[in-house]
C-alpha cells in the first residue's frame, strides 16, 4: 500500500468507505485472516481483518463503552466475565475498569491479532495486557465454552467478526447453547449483531438462534461512525427478567459504585438506558 493512497472497505458489495492511509504499519496473513493495520487522515490507526474495518483509534471507545458498560451495569453484580474475541485489548480494559470484576478472561483465537494490536494500537487496551485480575488465551473460544464448568460466568461478551469466515462458529445453535449453560442464574449474553439497515438479517437470525436458550432476548444500539449504515445493533440474550429496563438512578449508582461513572466519553446512565428504546425499522427484526 503506497503512501497517500486509499483503503476501501469491502464489507458490502454495492456500498462502502474509504480511508485515506498516510502510512501502513502492518500487513500479515495469519493463520485465519488477512490483517492490515495502517494510519489514517482522519481516524488515527485503524485495524482491518479481511477486508472489513473492525476498530479505529478515533471512535473505539463508542463501540467498546457500549459493548462491555451496558451487560454489566445492567446486571449488577458480574463478578467473573468472559470475553470472547476482542483481540485489540479494548474490551479487556473496559471490563476491568469495573473495580467490581474480580476476573476477566479473554479468549482470541488469532494471536496475531494481539501481537499486532499490542504493537501498532497500544492506546486501545492501555494497561489491561499486565492486568493481575485478566487472564489472556490464545485459542478457540468455542473450545474454551464448550469445555467451561456450569454456572462459570456472570457475563459472556462476544466481540467478533460477522457471521462469515472465522467468526461463523460463534453464532451457532452449539455455542449459544453451551453460553447459556456456563453463565450464572443471573447471566446474559451480548455480540455485535451488525448494522440493521444493512444487516438485518444478522439480528433476527441471531436472536432466534438465542431464543432457544434463553428466555430474554432483545438488542440496544450504538452510533459508531466507522461502523457506516446507522445504529449498530447489539444483540442480548438474558436468564432472568427485566435486567434490559434497571432504571437510570440505579444504573448511575452502580457505575458510581464499580468507579466509571465520569470516566467515559460515550456511555452515561442516560444513554445506557435510552439504548434499548429501538426504533420500529430495527425493532422489527426481534422475535416478539
Amino acid at each position: 500500500m503506497a503512501t497517500d493512497s486509499w483503503l476501501n472497505e469491502t464489507l458490502y458489495p454495492g456500498w462502502g468507505q474509504r480511508f485515506r492511509v498516510t502510512r501502513e504499519l502492518a500487513r500479515v496473513q495469519s493463520d485465519f485472516q488477512d490483517i492490515v493495520v495502517f494510519e489514517s487522515e482522519s481516524h488515527g490507526r485503524v485495524l482491518v481483518l479481511d477486508g472489513a474495518i473492525q476498530i479505529t483509534e478515533g471512535d473505539e471507545f463508542v463501540y467498546q463503552e457500549m459493548l462491555t458498560h451496558v451487560p454489566l451495569l445492567a446486571h449488577g453484580n458480574a463478578k467473573r466475565v468472559l470475553i470472547i474475541g476482542a483481540g485489540d485489548g479494548g474490551v479487556l480494559r473496559r471490563v476491568l475498569e469495573h473495580s467490581t470484576v474480580e476476573k476477566a478472561v479473554m479468549c482470541e483465537i488469532d494471536g496475531e491479532v494481539v501481537r499486532l494490536s499490542k504493537e501498532f494500537l497500544p492506546s486501545i487496551a492501555g494497561d489491561a495486557w499486565t492486568n493481575p485480575r485478566g487472564e489472556v488465551i490464545i485459542g478457540d473460544g468455542i473450545d474454551y465454552v464448550r469445555r467451561a464448568p456450569d454456572a462459570s460466568f456472570d457475563v459472556i461478551i462476544v466481540d467478533s467478526t460477522d457471521p462469515i469466515g472465522v467468526g461463523e462458529v460463534l453464532f451457532t445453535d452449539e455455542f449459544y447453547e453451551n453460553s447459556a449453560r456456563i453463565l450464572t442464574d443471573g447471566g446474559l449474553i451480548v455480540n455485535q449483531c451488525g448494522v440493521p439497515f444493512m444487516q438485518a438479517d444478522e439480528l433476527r437470525e441471531t436472536s432466534l438462534r438465542r431464543r432457544q436458550f434463553f428466555p430474554h432476548v432483545g438488542a440496544y444500539v450504538a452510533a459508531v461512525p466507522t461502523y457506516v449504515g446507522g445504529f449498530m445493533t447489539l444483540g442480548w440474550a438474558a436468564k432472568q427478567p427485566g435486567i434490559a429496563d434497571v432504571d437510570v438512578a440505579t444504573i448511575r449508582a452502580r457505575a458510581e459504585t464499580a468507579g466509571i461513572l465520569g470516566h467515559t466519553r460515550y456511555w452515561t446512565p442516560e444513554v445506557h438506558y435510552s439504548a434499548f428504546q429501538l426504533p420500529p425499522y430495527i425493532a422489527e427484526h426481534l422475535p416478539v
